[in-house]
């Protein structure tokens, strides 16, 4: 895999670890969701090579 989509997966993690502790400390349940499906999509991109 490319430095390039390694970093771009890695930020798709961070991006969706920020929202999700954001929804939990806002209580915004639907944004907290929505960071834990970045997060999981970046792991699963990250793993699968792509």
């Amino acid at each position: 895999m490319s430095a390039d989509k390694t970093a771009k997966n890695r930020t798709q993690q961070v991006k969706g670890k920020a929202k999700e502790v954001t929804g939990q400390a806002t209580g915004n349940k639907k944004l907290e969701y929505s960071g834990k499906k970045d997060m999981a999509a970046g792991e699963v991109k990250q793993r699968s090579g792509r």
